[in-house]
């Protein structure tokens, strides 16, 4: 490894196209990862398959994931911090017990989400015809949920120390063999949404090895050893003080997302398989905002570290541009395509009317989101997490919720339901602006 540490020393906007490249692509390839379930149950099961994987499952599937992307974002933050600090100790430490909290909460989660799909799925008004196929999956899912976990902790943990390519490389493979299960279980098989969930925790069965693996690998500042995967009482605090806002924030946004898939349940089959899949095109959108604003965590982080504050704040700035052009590029071209993008995954024509409506209707407002991302990004890797949680909580997904039970019932249907999105977003976004400028590090003393 190169001595000098580009995030910190390097230059900015370079290092941050270096970085953001592969967090991108490997979040592109874990798009893919996850589409390949929808269009392949899509095609060759039915519009019930894919609406039962892309409904509830999906929002079920997100809260748990994002919950523990929320976690591990406390992990990566001080890891990132100690990475820029060169303190091999406290590093190490971090290291350790973020490896011991993943497999611990991971296999509680498990059996907890396991014997309470049904309740899950009931309470969030699924249609009874997909009752069997989203149980199927869930309790599949579940049961390797250590896996995810692992999986998301090792690699955030390799981009905060700068390494952004190893995670790319194991999603790359893991996605390519997803895929060829995919169709191995479901098409020659024949096992229906069984095959797809069977699919996906066996391939993240194996790139959580690949992870660990790599972890393992010696560094001049870090190696895992298995033996000395323990709980640190200083470290784990600090992981969980930055944690755990993040988790809650994550938590929030999922619930208001899974109210609002109760009442998208309402408006029937045709419209919930048109909402879930609109969230598999539509990622590729949030891979690029959410690759800038893990790329600008790392970068505060490291720098906050090293005591850089007007790096910090230089590498914000450019961030911003950076995300604002590339969120402009994409829904642009989502906006384009929307039709022929819906047809792969479906060939019936009124999921395809429905799915283009939303996507005209909503595209055109995402670039609101593109402060709230970077500016949360920035202020994690600084330490500022309670506020910017407070302040997501409620601008996004408390509004949602009140929204949702407040404005639907006068005005039910599915653009009601999408208009709240924009709305929420612009008021978050003024009001992380103003955080922003008051609260995040100033310069107080030649820094470089």
């Amino acid at each position: 490894m190169d001595e000098r540490n580009q995030i910190t020393e390097g230059v900015i906007w370079k290092q941050l196209l270096i970085f953001f490249f592969p967090i991108m692509i490997g979040t592109f390839f874990q798009q893919i990862y996850n589409t390949a379930d929808s269009i392949v149950v899509g095609r060759f099961v039915g519009k019930e398959a894919l609406a039962a994987v892309g409904g509830s499952v999906n929002q079920i599937v997100n809260l748990v994931v994002e919950v523990f992307v929320g976690l591990t974002s406390g992990a990566s933050v001080i890891a990132a911090q100690f990475y820029g600090a060169k303190d091999r100790k406290n590093l190490n430490k971090t290291l350790h017990t973020s490896y011991a909290f993943g497999i611990t909460t991971g296999c509680i989660v498990g059996v907890l989400g396991f014997f309470l799909t049904d309740t899950v799925l009931t309470l969030m008004k699924t249609p009874q015809e997909l009752m069997a196929d989203s149980r199927i999956y869930l309790h599949i899912y579940f049961c390797g949920m250590v896996f995810n976990i692992i999986y998301n902790m090792g690699a955030s943990i390799l981009r905060a120390v700068g390494d952004s390519k190893r995670p790319l490389y194991v999603l790359m493979v893991t996605c390519g063999l997803n895929i060829v299960l995919d169709i191995v279980l479901v098409v020659v098989c024949r096992l229906g949404v069984m095959g797809v969930a069977l699919a996906t925790v066996s391939c993240q069965g194996i790139s959580s090895a690949l992870v660990t693996v790599l972890l393992m690998k010696e560094n001049p500042l870090f190696q895992l050893k298995l033996r000395e995967i323990r709980f640190y009482g200083a470290s784990l605090k600090s992981v969980l003080r930055i944690g755990i806002p993040a988790a809650l924030e994550a938590t929030m946004y999922t619930i208001a997302n899974l109210i609002i898939q109760v009442f998208v349940n309402e408006l029937g089959t045709d419209t919930v398989a048109a909402w879930g899949t609109f969230a598999k095109i539509d990622a590729v959108y949030w891979m690029v905002v959410n690759a800038f604003a893990i790329s600008i965590t790392t970068f505060v982080g490291q720098n906050y570290g090293a005591g850089k504050v007007k790096r910090m704040r230089k590498s914000v700035g450019i961030c911003l541009g950076m995300a604002y052009a590339g969120a402009f590029l994409v829904s642009g071209v989502l906006y384009a395509l929307a039709a022929p993008l819906y047809r792969l995954f479906t060939t019936d024509a009124k999921i395809v009317q429905i799915g283009v409506d939303m996507m005209h209707f909503l595209l055109p407002s995402y670039f609101l989101y593109v402060a709230i991302g970077i500016l949360s990004g920035a202020l994690r890797g600084a330490g500022r997490v309670l506020v910017p949680m407070l302040l997501t909580c409620g601008g996004v997904c408390f509004f949602r919720i009140v929204w949702m039970f407040g404005v639907f019932p006068g005005y039910p249907g599915i653009n009601t339901i999408m208009l709240s999105y924009p709305v929420s977003w612009g008021i978050t976004a003024v009001l992380f602006i103003i955080y922003y400028i008051r609260r995040f590090p100033k310069v107080k003393r030649i820094q470089e």
